[in-house]
């Protein structure tokens, strides 16, 4: 099964991501839960305002999101789905079709 997940991004005054979400959920799951996973898109902080650091007052602001699709092995779902509930930095994931995956350098 493939998943797609969305995750809270930290980011420092500039926008660049302080750490790797992805790697919450790895310290979660058993080997051969995750077949592959693929990295699909980055939201930037809105407090970023089109500028290239942050104002001051907008540090509250500075969560972006990453968003990543996973293979998940056989009858190992529910093992990916608790690891992603005790990350505490996904925002939301949903199961996919085969005809929902996003294929990198191929056209939608």
């Amino acid at each position: 099964m493939k998943y797609r997940v969305a995750f809270i991004e930290r980011t420092d005054a500039g926008g660049n991501p302080t750490e790797k979400p992805t790697e919450y959920v790895a310290l979660e799951l058993a080997d051969g839960v995750v077949l592959d996973q693929v990295f699909v898109e980055r939201v930037e902080p809105d407090a970023l305002h089109g500028q290239d650091t942050m104002e001051e007052d907008d540090d509250f602001e500075s969560i972006g999101t990453e968003v990543w699709e996973y293979d998940i092995a056989d009858g190992r779902d529910q093992d990916f789905i608790d690891a992603l509930k005790n990350s505490r930095v996904v925002i939301e994931y949903d199961a996919l079709d085969d005809l929902d995956t996003i294929v990198p350098d191929k056209p939608a």
